[in-house]
C-alpha cells in the first residue's frame, strides 16, 4: 500500500517521517511556532485597568452639533464597555423555590412512609410463603437504601449562565495582544476499522476551526493502533482543513463538522446575507464528497494487509506494522511555518502521536493514551488548560472554548476549578430512543445536583482540563499565600540541566522558608529527585508543568522538543513514577478511568462545573442496537465494580480530605448501584413464581396496609412529577430511563458484579472497543440483532412471567371467583416486570418482528422447562384438601 509519510506544510508535499528508532530520518525540520505572549493568569484581575473599547467617530460639517452628539455616544458606549468589563463572567441560577421545595417536601414524605411501610413489612409475615416473604422484604429494603442514596445528593441543583461578549471584551481588546488562554485538545482512538476515519476526520476538523484565536488551538490525535490509515487519513484532513476552516469563519458555520453540516436537513440560507454563500457552499460540498472518497479508498486498502507489511511512499516500513511492538511516533501535520490556508492565515496545531508500545509492558489502555497525550502536549505546548474528545464526539457549538474559559479565567475563583464538564448528547438515535441512549435523566437531572455541592462527575469526554489539577496540584487557598512565581524559573534552569550560582540556590532555599511547615507539605515541587520521581526523567516536561499559566521555556530548541516528546511516549518512562497510580494524570486500576480521575481531583478539594450552554457543546454517535448498548452498560458497570473492590472505593479512600458528604455519596452511589442488579433481578423473578406456586409475598392486606400501600404509590408518583417539573425533562425521557435501568440491571450490571468478582479472584476480562456507526443509513444498526451471554437473564425473566401469567389465569379458572382477587394482585407486579421490559422484547424482535432463531430455541427450551415445573408443582404432587388415595381407591 503506497503511503504517505509525512506532511511538509511549507511546501505542500510529503517527505518524511520521524519515530524514535529513527535517530537520521528525513524529518520536516520546520521551526515550532510558539507564541512568546504570556497567557493572562486566571487570577488576574482587569478592574483596576482602564478599558478603552473600539470608538467610532462619524464628523458631518453640516452639523457640529450631531458631531457633539455624537461624540458624547461615543463615550458613553466607552463608559458601557468599561463597565461590562468588570461584571463576573458567569453566575449561578438556582432552581425557583417554587418548583424544589414542593419536591424536597415530597422526599421527606416519602421516606417517612418508607419507614412505616417496611415496620408493615416486617410486623406482618406470611407464614404459608415465608421464604419467599423474607426474600422479598431484602429485596425491597436494598432497593429503597438504593433510591434514598441516589436522591439525597439531588437537594441543591443549579444550573449557570455564561457571558461570553464580556469573556471578549475583558480578553480581546481591539488594537492588543489576544489574552484568551490556549488550549490544548486531545482526541483518543483505538481502532479505525470500528471507529471509522472518516468519523475522526470530521472530529478533527470541527476542533480545527473552532472559534478561537488559531494561535491557541492545537489538537493532538493519540493512535492507540499505530495505523497507517489514520495517519493518512490525518494527512488528508490537514489537506482539507485549509479550505474547510476559512470557509466555516467566513459563513459562521455551525456545526463545523462537514459531515454533519451537509446532511442537516434545516433551511441552509436562514440567517446567510452574503451573496456568494451559496455558490460557496455548492464548491465545498463537492469538495467534501472527493475528500470522503479519497478517505473511502484508504479505508479499502487498509482491509487487505500485505504479508510484508505496510510500506510508506519514501520506500521505508511502516514502524507500526506490528501493533503491540512499535517505536513512539509524532508527526506535525499542521503547525509548521507554512501552514496557511487558502487564504493566507495560519491554521492551528494538528500533531499525530502513537506511543511506543513493547511486549511486557502494562499500557493502560484509553487512560494510558490520555497520560502520553498530556505529556507530549506539555512539551510542544504547553497550554493551561487541555480538552478531550473522544473520536466520534465532534464540537457542535464553535464558542464551546470560550464558555468554559468564562469559569476557567474567572479572575476570583477560576484556578479553583479542577474542569469543566459538559453534558453528552448524540445524534443518529431513533426519535423514541428505545435505550435510554440520550441519558438525559443523568445530565439534566443528577448533574445539575452534583453541580450544586461540589461539582459534576467527569464523564470521559467533553470535559476542559485545568492542567495543574492533572499534575497532582492541590487547588489554591485563601488562607495560604501563593507560591512565588519567580521560584519556579529557577526550578526549571535546575530540571534543564543549566548550572545556577550559589546566589540563585540561596535564593530559592530562602523563598522556601517563608513558608510554615503545613504549607511546605502541599508543595509538590521541592527537588529534582522528587519531581522525577513524580513525574518523570524529562527535564523539559519538567519545566514546562513548573510553569502554571502555561506556555514553554525560553530558549528552546524544536529539534529538542520533538525529540524530547519521543521521550516521554515511550513504554517504559511511566515505570517508577506516579503516573496514574495516585495524582498524576488519568488513573489506572479501572475501566472507567473517567469517574476515578475525577473521584480523586474532588478527594484533593478540587470544584468543577457543568456547563449547559443552550446549543449542544458536543455531539457524538451512540450505540443504537440492543447487544452495543448493553456492551456499553456493561463497560461502565464493571468499572464501576473495579473501582469498589479496590483502594479508591469512596466508603473508605479520601476521609480527612477535602471532599464534602453529598459529594462522597454521590459517588458511592456510581460505585454500589451495580449490585443492587442482585435483588432487582430476583424481584422481577418473585411475581412469576408467586403465579406458578399460588403462593403470594403481601398476606391479606388490612385498611391500615391499604393505605400505607396507596400513599407509597401516589409519593412514588409526586416525586417524579416534581423532579420533571423542576429538570424539564420529558416523561418519554424519565420512562425510557427507568425501563433500560430494569433492563440494564437484570443483564449488564449483573454480569458486571461477577466479573468484579472474578477480577478478585485473579480471573481478568477484557473490554472491546464499540464499532461506531458511520451513518451510513438512517437507524440502520436498530435492528441489527448480536446473540450475547448478557441477552440471556432479561430473556428469561419474560418467558417466566408469561409462563406464570398463563398459569395464574388457568388456576384462577379451575379454583372459582375468589382466587381472582389475589391473581390479580400477582398479575399486576408480573406485568410490571414485562411493562418494563418491553424495549428489550422490541430488541429481540428485529426488524418487522422477525425473531432470530437463537431466540425462539431459547424461548421454547425455557417455557417448557417453566411449564414442567408448574405442572409438577399444581397436578403430581397431593393436595391436603383433595381426596385420600387410599380410601378412595381405583374404583372410586
Amino acid at each position: 500500500m503506497a503511503m504517505s509519510a509525512a506532511l511538509n506544510t511549507g511546501s505542500h508535499s510529503r517527505n518524511g517521517f520521524r519515530y524514535s528508532d529513527e535517530e537520521n530520518g528525513d524529518f520536516n525540520q520546520q521551526q515550532w511556532q510558539h507564541n512568546d505572549d504570556q497567557a493572562l493568569s486566571a487570577a488576574g484581575s482587569v478592574a483596576n485597568e482602564d478599558f478603552e473599547g473600539p470608538k467610532a467617530y462619524y464628523s458631518n460639517p453640516r452639523k457640529r452639533k450631531d458631531e457633539r452628539s455624537l461624540t458624547s455616544n461615543d463615550q458613553g458606549e466607552d463608559d458601557y464597555l468599561l463597565a461590562e468589563s468588570r461584571q463576573p463572567l458567569w453566575r449561578k441560577v438556582p432552581i425557583s423555590s417554587s418548583l424544589i421545595n414542593p419536591y424536597r417536601i415530597v422526599i421527606i414524605m416519602r421516606l417517612i412512609i418508607l419507614v412505616f411501610f417496611f415496620h408493615l413489612r416486617i410486623t406482618t409475615p406470611v407464614h404459608d410463603a415465608l421464604a419467599l416473604w423474607i426474600i422479598s422484604v431484602v429485596c425491597e429494603i436494598w432497593l429503597a437504601l438504593s433510591w434514598l442514596v441516589d436522591q439525597i445528593p439531588k437537594w441543591f441543583p443549579i444550573t449557570r449562565e455564561t457571558y461570553l461578549e464580556r469573556l471578549s471584551i475583558r480578553f480581546e481588546r481591539e488594537g492588543e495582544p489576544n489574552l484568551l488562554s490556549p488550549v490544548d485538545i486531545f482526541v483518543t482512538t483505538a481502532d479505525p476499522l470500528k471507529e471509522p476515519p472518516i468519523i475522526t476526520a470530521n472530529t478533527v476538523l470541527s476542533v480545527l476551526s473552532v472559534d478561537y484565536p488559531v494561535v491557541k488551538v492545537s489538537c493532538y490525535v493519540s493512535d492507540d493502533s499505530a495505523s497507517m490509515l489514520l495517519f493518512d487519513t490525518l494527512l488528508e484532513t490537514a489537506e482539507f482543513a485549509r479550505i474547510w476552516v476559512p470557509f466555516c469563519n467566513k459563513y459562521n458555520i455551525e456545526p463545523r463538522a462537514p459531515e454533519f453540516y451537509f446532511s442537516q436537513k434545516l433551511d441552509y440560507l436562514k440567517d446567510k446575507v452574503h451573496p456568494t454563500f451559496v455558490k460557496d457552499r455548492r464548491a465545498m460540498k463537492r469538495e467534501y464528497e472527493e475528500f470522503k472518497v479519497k478517505i473511502n479508498v484508504l479505508v479499502a486498502k487498509a482491509q487487505k494487509k500485505p504479508e510484508e507489511g505496510w510500506v510508506m511512499q519514501d520506500g521505508n516500513p511502516w514502524p507500526g506494522n506490528n501493533i503491540d511492538d512499535h517505536p513512539g511516533m509524532i508527526q506535525v501535520c499542521l503547525g509548521s511555518a507554512g501552514a496557511l490556508d487558502i487564504e493566507g492565515k495560519e491554521l492551528p496545531r494538528l500533531v499525530y502521536v502513537s506511543r511506543e508500545k513493547r511486549p511486557g509492558y502494562q499500557h493502560h489502555s484509553k487512560a494510558g493514551a490520555s497520560n502520553a497525550l498530556v505529556r507530549v502536549s506539555a512539551v510542544l505546548s504547553n497550554a493551561p488548560f487541555a480538552l478531550n474528545l473522544d473520536c466520534d464526539q465532534y464540537i457542535n457549538n464553535s464558542k464551546v472554548l470560550r464558555e468554559a474559559m468564562c469559569f476557567l479565567m474567572d479572575p476570583q475563583i477560576g484556578k479553583k476549578f479542577c474542569y469543566v464538564q459538559f453534558p453528552r448528547r448524540f445524534d443518529g438515535i431513533d426519535c423514541n430512543d428505545r435505550y435510554a441512549n440520550h441519558n438525559t435523566v443523568f445530565f439534566d437531572i443528577n448533574m445539575k445536583c452534583l453541580d450544586g455541592i461540589q461539582g459534576p462527575m467527569y464523564v470521559g469526554t467533553g470535559c476542559v482540563f485545568n492542567r495543574q489539577a492533572l499534575y497532582g496540584r492541590e487547588p489554591p487557598s485563601d488562607k495560604r499565600p501563593k507560591m512565588k512565581s519567580c521560584s519556579w524559573p529557577s526550578c526549571c534552569s535546575c530540571c534543564s540541566g543549566d548550572s545556577q550560582s550559589s546566589s540563585d540556590d540561596d535564593e530559592t532555599d530562602q523563598e522556601l522558608e517563608d513558608f510554615d511547615e503545613d504549607e511546605e507539605e502541599e508543595l509538590p515541587f521541592m527537588s529534582l529527585k522528587s519531581l522525577e520521581k513524580r513525574f518523570g526523567q524529562s527535564p523539559v516536561f519538567i519545566s514546562s508543568a513548573l510553569i502554571e499559566d502555561g506556555g514553554l521555556p525560553k530558549g528552546t530548541d524544536a529539534q529538542l522538543l520533538i525529540k524530547e516528546a519521543i521521550h516521554v511516549i515511550s513504554c517504559d518512562y511511566e515505570e517508577k513514577t506516579e503516573w496514574g497510580r495516585e495524582q498524576i494524570g488519568w488513573l489506572y486500576g479501572s475501566v472507567t478511568e473517567d469517574l476515578l480521575t475525577g473521584f480523586n481531583m474532588h478527594c484533593r478539594g478540587w470544584k468543577s462545573v457543568y456547563c449547559m450552554p443552550k446549543k449542544a457543546a458536543f455531539k457524538g454517535s451512540a450505540p443504537i442496537n440492543l447487544s452495543d448498548r448493553l456492551h456499553q452498560v456493561l463497560k461502565w458497570a464493571s468499572g464501576s465494580t473495579e473501582i469498589f473492590f479496590s483502594g479508591y472505593c469512596p466508603l473508605w479512600y479520601g476521609y480527612g480530605g477535602k471532599l464534602k458528604w453529598l459529594q462522597r455519596l454521590a459517588y458511592t452511589n456510581s460505585v454500589v448501584y451495580p449490585f443492587t442488579s442482585i435483588p432487582l433481578l430476583i424481584y422481577c423473578a418473585i411475581p412469576a413464581v408467586c403465579l406458578l406456586t399460588g403462593k403470594f409475598i403481601i398476606p391479606t392486606l388490612s385498611n391500615l396496609a391499604s393505605i400505607w400501600l396507596m400513599a407509597l404509590f401516589i409519593s412514588i408518583i409526586l416525586t417524579c412529577v416534581l423532579e420533571l417539573r423542576w429538570s424539564g425533562v420529558s416523561i418519554q425521557d424519565w420512562w425510557r430511563n427507568e425501563q433500560f435501568w430494569v433492563i440494564g440491571g437484570v443483564s449488564a450490571h449483573f454480569f458486571a458484579v461477577f466479573q468484579g468478582l472474578l477480577k478478585v479472584g485473579g480471573v481478568h476480562t477484557n473490554f472491546n472497543v464499540r464499532a461506531k456507526s458511520a451513518n451510513d443509513t438512517a437507524f440502520g444498526q436498530l435492528y441489527l440483532f448480536k446473540w450475547t451471554t448478557l441477552l440471556i437473564p432479561p430473556t428469561s425473566l419474560v418467558i417466566l412471567n408469561m409462563v406464570g401469567i398463563v398459569a395464574g389465569i388457568s388456576d384462577a379458572i379451575n379454583n372459582g371467583y375468589d382466587s381472582w382477587g389475589p391473581f390479580f394482585g400477582k398479575l399486576f407486579f408480573s406485568l410490571w416486570v414485562i411493562v418494563h421490559l418491553y424495549p428489550f422484547l422490541k430488541g429481540l424482535m428485529g426488524r418487522q418482528n422477525r425473531t432470530p432463531t437463537i431466540v425462539v430455541l431459547w424461548s421454547i427450551l425455557l417455557a417448557i422447562i417453566f411449564s414442567m415445573i408448574w405442572v409438577r408443582i399444581d397436578i403430581f404432587l397431593p393436595k391436603q384438601t383433595g381426596p385420600a388415595l387410599k380410601q378412595c381407591g381405583i374404583r372410586c
